[in-house]
């Protein structure tokens, strides 16, 4: 009989259940690997209560780090007892975008969490060109951050923002917490961040934020004559149109959020964004060559020196059974919340 691990296995949008299941084995160039922390991210809160995953029943979460406990055939670059976080992305490696080292737009990916098995489980089994150690430094809560704070950075870095750059932020989630961070520790000398939530919104001052603003005429009065950068991480219709919006002459704004409804600009919006050649770019997951790319390595190695923060963010560390509801009260907003780690614990 295979050994048994504990689960949060979504079965469809809305039914979450709590239960055992096989515990996978690693196959050639595999790792197996027990989960420590696992975040939740605004993709997961979606897709396991209304929008659902591409296979269902599924395991979901992909923002996760853990201990390679057994390896398979042909595995290299990390050993048993080491700290891995681990890409979620699953680049096929051969296509066209592959083969010229831009994986995040890879056009035959797997997915941990949506299209394969992911970290809201005890044990995860991870291709071995998945397992990125980290820095003795960085404990395994940080480790499992390194996902939203690599795709903080990857959009940054679609900008030519700098020293005496200055940048909006808008949407003060996690993302949104280390783009502020980004922009601070790249040069800009003013950075404002824009959220409805004021618990959120202090902690987007913790981060480095010189200014914040929850309603956009505050915003568009703070604004004077537009942001250089404005980086869009809360994925709502009227917070695309408001990046747009805050763009100076010749100024970006780089866009992270997934919108669930359709995103209009309105007519000023639109026109200034021609009259003063405003340039919008989009930002997709976090990864570059060689794989999983400088993104993944610069957000590590900023955590192991203290240059980027992320404890401060957190507001949750649960086991796995509270999964169910935890997400029931991320979808209604019946809770504050941060960033949510789920630890399955090292014994399940």
């Amino acid at each position: 009989m295979p050994e048994k691990m504990l689960a949060a296995v979504l079965h469809a949008p809305g039914d979450i259940r709590v239960e055992e299941v096989p515990r996978p084995e690693p196959g050639p160039g595999e790792a197996l690997v027990r989960v420590e922390a696992c975040g939740v991210c605004g993709s997961d809160i979606a897709r396991m209560l209304t929008a659902g995953a591409h296979r269902m029943p599924v395991i979901c979460g992909h923002e996760f780090s853990g201990r390679v406990v057994e390896t398979g055939p042909g595995v290299s670059g990390a050993a048993v007892g080491d700290l891995v976080s681990v890409p979620p992305l699953i680049p096929c490696r051969v296509c066209s975008e592959c083969q010229r080292g831009r994986f995040s737009l890879c056009l035959d990916y797997d997915y941990f969490g949506s299209r394969r098995d992911g970290a809201y489980a005890g044990y995860v089994t991870v291709p071995a060109g998945n397992l990125f150690t980290v820095p003795e430094q960085v404990p395994a809560e940080a480790a499992a951050m390194i996902d939203p704070a690599a795709i903080a950075l990857h959009a940054i870095w679609r900008t030519r923002l700098g020293i005496g750059s200055r940048v909006a932020v808008v949407g003060a989630g996690p993302i949104g917490l280390f783009a502020v961070q980004w922009a601070r520790l790249a040069g800009a000398s003013d950075v404002l961040a824009i959220d409805l939530n004021d618990r959120k919104l202090a902690q987007a001052a913790e981060a480095g934020a010189t200014h914040t603003a929850s309603l956009a005429e505050e915003a568009r009065d703070l604004a004077g004559d537009g942001y250089d950068v404005v980086v869009e991480s809360a994925g709502a219709p009227v917070t695309a149109d408001l990046a747009a919006s805050l763009c100076a002459r010749h100024g970006e704004a780089v866009f992270i959020g997934i919108p669930h409804a359709p995103v209009e600009l309105a007519k000023g919006t639109f026109n200034d964004f021609l009259r003063r050649e405003v340039s919008l770019h989009g930002a997709w997951n976090s990864f570059s060559a060689p794989f999983p790319g400088d993104e993944w390595r610069a957000t590590a190695d900023a955590m192991a020196s203290g240059a980027l923060r992320w404890k401060f963010m957190i507001t949750h560390e649960l086991g796995l059974e509270a999964v169910p509801e935890t997400m029931k009260q991320l979808g209604e907003r019946s809770i504050f919340s941060s960033k949510v780690l789920f630890l399955p614990g090292a014994g399940t």
